[in-house]
């Protein structure tokens, strides 16, 4: 029996002798020894050329980049030296209002051609108070713009400029954009050349409180991480595609210089805002009557106690009688959730989606109350409660100046019954007599109320002399008193 089995037990230690003779030398192909099995997949790093199972390279901007640097503009503005009354001055009825010098100030920024025949997209505050405007091209052409319309509470503003057949960027949709997409920053930081940075997008529907320009600002950033610097206001954010996303605005720095996070306005507002400017000459703001708390400044109490601990959404706080809201049913206390199928989350999101809409339009409104879904039917409203378009009235030139009337929206926003608004100072009798800036709103002459350019005319023919002009700037507090010498006179030298 023991010489039966002695064959087998040889033949097998042979076997086993010559198998881990093989696998040995085979090991760099097949590992002998495991120590362990993974539970998880495992994606490993390479170095060589072996492609690991759904990754892909880094899309190239070449040709982004290129197409970009072609639309994007140089904006330089001018404005000029000029002096201001302080209204707060306390010696003024002793000394009499005294007035400060103001030297003249140099401005730049960066705007994107819309169109091929001249319209340009840039930054309210690029071209606010402005005398001057000038547009320099990638290659280096330069010429002067004209101001179309300005918005401040969305930082938006149209120039164009008389040329043809002009490069220019295509609209994208910024609904279309993700986290993590890639991004180019397109302009002319700290007065360089065309400069294009890379980054993602780190986030969207990003409100940081910057837009002080006007009560009611409209914030609802896209915010990346590609450089942006003083001097990229205004400028393109661009998709890979080449396509224009968003109009660059701000930076978040402790210096005033990039320190990682820039922030564009969606191109979906840009867009609306500035096909409204260029129809109607202002934005056509719709509203839909609810007022809504800021649940980042709310406690942690405070969330639970209104139940957005739980829920995600725009809580109503109040809402305004014969509003858009409430004649739909939306109550105080109810979770706006979604406008027209868009899930609106926060705040921003749902100025984001109301900014796309005019007075008039219709919308669908998704919202909680006591846990339950409901849908309601929104018919949205201007500022005064229309449902009417607001055309802006065409400028009215008077000793030299252009003038217009107030609109509805500014009547309401000023607490004013009617006045005239200075468009353009000109070079005339009104720029040489006064320092009157644009902007200025002028609500009495010699005593007499003006609420339209036809009741400034008149006012104006029935002063032969002297005439004492009195209005406003809107956001600085107090009165502003301009006097005119040999009015009649004047008037029929500048007819």
């Amino acid at each position: 029996m023991k010489f039966k089995l002695f064959p087998v037990v040889i033949t097998a230690a042979l076997t086993s002798v010559l198998t881990l003779s093989i696998a040995s030398h085979y090991q760099h192909q097949f590992p002998v020894f495991s120590k362990g099995q993974n539970t998880l997949p495992v994606n490993y790093t390479s170095f060589g050329n072996t492609t690991v199972s759904g990754a892909t390279a880094p899309t190239g901007f070449e040709n982004a980049a290129e197409a970009s640097v072609k639309a994007v503009v140089h904006i330089k503005t001018t404005t000029n030296a000029h002096t201001v009354q302080d209204p707060n001055d306390i010696w003024a009825n002793i000394f009499g209002q005294r007035q400060y010098y103001i030297p003249q100030q140099m401005g730049s920024g960066s705007g994107v051609v819309i169109s091929p025949d001249g319209y340009i997209v840039t930054n309210n505050h690029v071209v606010a108070d402005a005398n001057e405007v000038t547009v320099t091209f990638n290659d280096r052409f330069t010429s002067t713009a004209k101001v179309v319309a300005t918005d401040p509470a969305t930082d938006i503003a149209v120039i164009k400029v008389n040329e043809k057949d002009l490069p220019y960027m295509e609209f994208g949709n910024s609904d279309d954009t993700r986290l993590g997409q890639w991004v180019l920053a397109v302009g002319y930081p700290l007065s360089l050349d065309a400069t294009v940075t890379a980054g993602i997008i780190s986030a969207k529907g990003r409100a940081i409180g910057v837009n002080h320009q006007t009560q009611g600002a409209i914030e609802s950033y896209i915010q990346t991480d590609a450089a942006v610097n003083p001097g990229n206001s205004g400028g393109a954010l661009v998709n890979t595609n080449g396509q224009l996303i968003g109009i660059n605005s701000a930076i978040a720095s402790p210096t005033g210089s990039y320190a990682g996070y820039s922030y564009a306005i969606p191109s979906n507002i840009v867009q609306k805002a500035v096909n409204d400017m260029i129809k109607f000459g202002s934005v056509q703001r719709a509203y839909m009557g609810i007022e809504y708390v800021d649940s980042k400044n709310l406690t942690p109490d405070k969330l639970t106690a209104l139940g957005l601990d739980k829920t995600a959404g725009v809580y109503v706080q109040n809402v305004m009688e014969n509003g858009g809201a409430a004649k739909a049913g939306i109550n105080k206390g109810d979770i706006i959730t979604q406008i027209n199928g868009v899930p609106v989350n926060t705040e921003p999101q749902l100025q984001e989606q109301i900014a796309r809409y005019h007075p008039g339009d219709n919308i669908s409104v998704s919202y909680l109350r006591s846990g339950n879904t409901h849908m309601a039917s929104v018919e949205l409203k201007s500022l005064t409660g229309t449902t009417g378009i607001i055309k802006e009235e065409s400028n009215t030139r008077i000793l030299g100046a252009s003038f217009r009337t107030l609109n509805s929206s500014e009547k309401s926003k000023y607490g004013i019954k009617g006045g005239v608004v200075l468009t353009d100072p000109g070079k005339g009798t009104m720029a040489q007599q006064t320092n009157m800036q644009k902007g200025f709103v002028i609500t009495t002459v010699n005593n007499t109320n003006v609420s339209t350019v036809s009741d400034l005319q008149k006012a104006m023919a029935g002063n032969s002399n002297s005439v004492q002009i009195m209005g406003f700037y809107p956001g600085v507090q107090g009165m502003y008193y301009y006097g005119l010498n040999n009015v009649g006179q004047n008037l029929q030298n500048e007819e």
